[in-house]
């Protein structure tokens, strides 16, 4: 586990979550000293609305983080593994941004012209990089230029629902998955059986407060179903939203006088994948290369139209989708069962989790009913607090 941890730990604010013996605890480590917080706030999603950058928390001393031992799943298969690190986020709402950098964005409209054909995939690429180059990469999205580029796409017939949202006014963002439904660092991560072609979605995650205020951030994977998003938009869904198929952690660094949003801006996030094959798939993105602010997509995700009472994750995007051919010659790159994904950043860790079907994924069956007894029957609800 110290492996994944930032390279700064010790000085760090970090949040999660820990399954131990009572239920699903939210901790905070600070200077290596782990501290259950469940009494301030019994889930991470109040710790998040009411955090103001308290020097004292209250808390229940746990020990030192580097003492502590944290195991991946697929190390102790079959056994419950007390404690045990979960996704960091609970009752937030799961949202994300997609196409907020150009190679993705033309990843996409490669995806819809192919039809969801990864064979025919290499060919639409080079055909669009001859017509497009990099223009696109040089405009403003919503800017007059971004307008003129729209223009001269349309009259040559390249214009596509994913080129809308990269350079148009609006972003897209989605909601990526049910409340509680993300996995965490070494837990098994989830792709559907009948999908042929799909990759990993390495990205920054900013975790948002009901108000939309940015109070930390962490890695994610948005693993993407490529084959099944290329027949046709509107199988976002499908593509999207399956067992085990969104992973978040290690932890939410919180925003302090050693990190700040600027941090995230200039981020550079990489990806490993290991196949039980001995296949090798390395590389990387850089956050200054996203097309629009991270407080704009912050902007666009939340206001007058949409309120989240319990705040949100919010997906920033990536820029990275593997193209390598992996086995015959001309179909790319499509996860198979027992990769092991490395998603790391120097100041936010490395989130590890393995592939496995999602019909073979750990079911998941505690959800916010579940929660709710949990935490009552701990006494940590106050009874004044009435839904309406």
């Amino acid at each position: 586990m110290l492996d994944s941890l930032p390279q700064d730990w010790r000085q760090a604010t970090l949040l999660g979550r820990l399954l131990t013996h009572e239920g699903p605890t939210p901790v905070l480590v600070r200077r290596g000293q782990v501290r259950d917080v469940s009494a301030f706030a019994p889930t991470t999603a109040e710790f998040i609305a009411r955090w103001r950058g308290e020097a004292d928390v209250p808390g229940k001393d746990l020990g030192d983080l580097g003492a502590m031992r944290l195991l991946p799943a697929w190390e102790k298969e079959g056994e419950q593994r007390i404690p045990r690190l979960l996704s960091p986020v609970d009752l937030q709402c799961l949202k994300a941004c997609g196409v907020t950098f150009a190679v993705s964005a033309l990843e996409r409209v490669i995806e819809e012209r192919a039809r969801g054909d990864r064979a025919a995939a290499q060919s639409v690429r080079e055909a669009l990089e001859k017509r497009v180059g990099t223009r696109i990469t040089a405009v403003r999205p919503g800017s007059p230029e971004a307008a003129s580029l729209k223009d001269a796409l349309l009259a040559a017939d390249l214009w596509s629902q994913y080129l809308e949202v990269a350079i148009g006014p609006d972003a897209e963002v989605f909601t990526k998955g049910p409340v509680l439904s993300s996995v965490g660092w070494g837990d098994w991560i989830g792709v559907r059986s009948d999908s042929r072609w799909n990759n990993p979605e390495p990205e920054v995650v900013l975790v948002c407060d009901p108000a939309g205020r940015a109070v930390g951030a962490t890695l994610g994977n948005d693993v993407n179903l490529r084959d099944i998003e290329g027949r046709s938009a509107l199988l976002l869904g499908k593509a999207k939203d399956n067992n085990a198929s969104c992973a978040i952690g290690p932890f939410v660094r919180l925003f302090d006088g050693g990190f700040t949003l600027d941090h995230v801006r200039s981020a550079e996030v990489t990806l490993e994948v290991q196949g039980e094959d001995g296949y090798v798939l390395q590389g990387s993105s850089s956050m200054r290369l996203i097309s629009r602010d991270p407080l704009e997509l912050i902007g666009q995700t939340i206001g007058r139209y949409h309120q989240y009472p319990d705040g949100f994750a919010l997906f920033l995007g990536t820029m990275f989708a593997p193209v390598d051919d992996r086995g015959t010659p001309g179909l790319g790159f499509t996860h198979r069962r027992g990769d092991h994904v490395r998603i790391a950043s120097e100041r936010l860790g490395t989130l590890e989790n393995r592939v496995t079907h999602c019909e073979h994924a750990p079911p998941w069956t505690a959800g916010i009913a579940a929660l709710m007894r949990n935490l009552a029957g701990r006494g940590l609800l106050p009874p004044e607090q009435v839904i309406l």
